[in-house]
């Protein structure tokens, strides 16, 4: 076993920073909840970290998949139906829950993010928002030389 691997923490906990309000009620697969309008609520105490954030038109949603109940190693894709190992996959089902999602960002108002595309039901807790800035992000070929 590497050193790295001996100092790892058996438990990691993490505490919401906020909350997805939209229309959807129950994990279940949906694709018309990438064209829908979200809102991501942080608590109060967060609200200074969103200081220009209106400068950018993604983000990065990290979030944790509250109702989802245990995972499978393997199973069929719902994007396009072929078995895959979880880690291979967007399922919801996951060893640790957490979900990850680009959203189009509309508007913020104080604490309050309005974003697209969030694949979140409503009340699932945000663990974290990072900036999307696509020329970091979408490196070519020709840029990496």
């Amino acid at each position: 076993m590497s050193e790295n691997a001996e100092n790892s923490p058996e438990k990691i906990e993490f505490t919401p920073i906020g909350y997805v309000e939209n229309d959807y009620l129950e994990p279940e697969h949906n694709e018309d909840i990438y064209q829908k309008v979200s809102k991501i609520i942080l608590k109060k105490e967060f609200a200074d970290g969103l200081y220009r954030v209106e400068e950018l038109e993604k983000l990065y949603i990290l979030f944790y998949f509250s109702k989802s109940k245990g995972y499978k190693l393997i199973h069929r894709r719902h994007y396009d139906g072929e078995i895959s190992g979880v880690f291979a996959s967007r399922s919801p089902y996951r060893p640790n829950g957490i979900g990850l999602t680009i959203v189009e960002l509309l508007k913020v108002e104080g604490n309050v993010l309005y974003v697209k595309g969030l694949d979140a039901i409503n009340g699932t807790p945000v663990l974290d928002i990072k900036p999307y800035i696509k020329k970091l992000e979408e490196k070519t070929e020709e840029s990496k030389d």
